[in-house]
């Protein structure tokens, strides 16, 4: 499901595996959709278990784009995922937590 070293984590999308990683500029997207939330607060959440289906909805879709996926939100509401929202939480969490992941930790 994932290469730790990279921070990736897959996902199937529509019948089709995809790569997401959160690169900084997926991060800096990640960060705008947020608005007024802090990256923190985001991983704060998850560790908790607070996440919302929003919460969830950001991180794949920063996660896709980060990977090369060039689709928006309003494409990922179409898609199918592959375990539907509780597959998709759990890859959403595990590339938060992969993104922050020091080297030797993986």
């Amino acid at each position: 499901m994932a290469n730790p070293w990279r921070g990736e984590v897959a996902v199937t999308l529509d019948g089709e595996r995809r790569v997401m990683r959160l690169t900084l500029g997926a991060l800096a997207e990640l960060e705008e959709s947020l608005g007024d939330d802090t990256l923190v607060a985001l991983a704060q959440r998850f560790e908790e278990g607070r996440c919302s289906t929003r919460d969830v909805l950001a991180l794949i879709v920063a996660g896709l784009r980060g990977g090369g996926w060039e689709g928006s939100a309003a494409d990922l509401l179409r898609a199918e995922i592959a375990g539907g929202p509780m597959a998709a939480a759990r890859a959403a969490a595990e590339l938060l937590a992969r993104a922050f992941m020091l080297p030797e930790e993986g």
